[in-house]
């Protein structure tokens, strides 16, 4: 089997409450999905997406895709995608870092390597261990009312765990963190992530003033490092998120047990083939981990599902149904959220097509 097409497909993805606004400053209204899709000459036609969060990414990590593809397209043509270490170890050999852009590529041929088999990625993987993944739902920064009614509203839907974005103003944190966390009902978890977005001085401050109640402290400044400084000197949970990266910043954490929970991006750390190799680390160390991406529609939540399918329940904090945080799709098929948890059908590969009527004329093609 070898790679006849390559296409490069991008579309807006409106979120669906209007604007979305977390950490220091940050609002998205539309997220821009970039969608690879690789044919072969057997007739198989794989898929992968990336879409970063946030205005302020856009412009910059949605070129990425379109630009890593003009380098390393011409490379993959011919080759064949069942090898998906061989695909990985071309990327990584002409394009250094930028995992986020090789994330679809790399998803991609792991579709058309089970499709092969006939068989749900996460069956090539090992088997599913957890049937129906546990999801949580992002409630923005708004006023605490707002906040409280949009959980109630989740919580009817079936949700039991909640991140609450803060990250803005530390003494407004505060209040909101103490207007929502003594709301949970039980059974339910929270964690506020400040997505990056407090100094040292005002981390403390907030795990300080609210010290007296049970939620997850994440993410709280930008830098690994900061966030060490916070931990030791804070009795919360911690987990961990933007930094990250890769296996070696998942060697530091074990090594300095510096989180208690880690949340891992597929596209943040260079895609499903990086991030399962990260999970595994992490879950022989026992530390549980959340399946993510950055943002994304059908296809990307298709990813995470077998990601989230393949990780051992005790294991696996929780995922979420990213294609229900926008009013347009990328894929049809895939997973779908019900009761507060994540399924799949078991078709062959990820179990999800392209949209192409939703992803309109490719932006990049290329052929032999």
């Amino acid at each position: 089997m070898k790679i006849t097409r390559i296409r490069i497909f991008q579309t807006g993805l409106p979120y669906v409450d209007g604007a979305y606004a977390w950490g220091a400053g940050n609002v998205i209204e539309t997220a821009m999905a970039s969608v690879v899709v690789i044919d072969t000459d057997a007739g198989l036609m794989g898929c992968g997406e990336f879409t970063p969060c946030g205005e302020n990414y856009m412009v910059a990590h949605s070129a990425g895709v379109p630009a890593l593809a003009r380098l390393v397209a011409p490379h993959l043509l011919g080759e064949d995608p069942r090898n998906v270490a061989r695909i990985e170890q071309i990327m990584d050999h002409l394009v250094q870092g930028h995992g986020y852009a090789k994330s679809p590529f790399d998803a991609a041929c792991w579709d058309i390597l089970a499709q092969s088999l006939n068989a749900p990625l996460h069956a090539v993987w090992g088997g599913k261990l957890t049937d129906g993944a546990p999801m949580y739902r992002v409630a923005p920064q708004k006023a605490a009312k707002d906040t409280i009614a949009e959980m109630d509203r989740y919580r009817g839907q079936g949700y039991r765990q909640f991140q609450i974005k803060v990250g803005s103003d530390w003494a407004a944190d505060i209040d909101r963190i103490r207007s929502t966390v003594p709301l949970l009902k039980p059974g339910e978890k929270a964690m506020a992530d400040a997505n990056q977005g407090w100094r040292v001085d005002d981390a403390l401050r907030v795990a300080r003033a609210t010290r007296d109640l049970d939620y997850i402290f994440e993410q709280p400044c930008r830098s690994y490092e900061e966030c060490l400084q916070v931990r030791a000197r804070i009795d919360l949970p911690m987990k961990l998120d933007e930094c990250v990266t890769g296996l070696h910043m998942a060697q530091r954490i074990v090594a300095d047990r510096a989180a208690e929970l880690v949340c891992l991006k597929i596209s943040n750390l260079g895609g499903l083939s990086k991030a399962r190799r990260v999970r595994d680390f992490l879950v022989e160390n026992r530390i549980p981990v959340v399946a993510e991406d950055s943002w994304g529609g059908e296809i990307a939540t298709a990813a995470l599902f077998h990601f989230a399918a393949t990780t051992p329940p005790g294991y696996l904090h929780n995922t979420t149904d990213l294609m229900n945080y926008n009013t347009r799709s990328t894929g049809v098929g895939g997973a779908v959220a019900r009761g507060g948890k994540l399924y799949a059908p078991d078709a062959p590969g990820l179990g999800v097509v392209p949209d192409f009527e939703s992803l309109g004329d490719p932006v990049e093609e290329f052929k032999p």
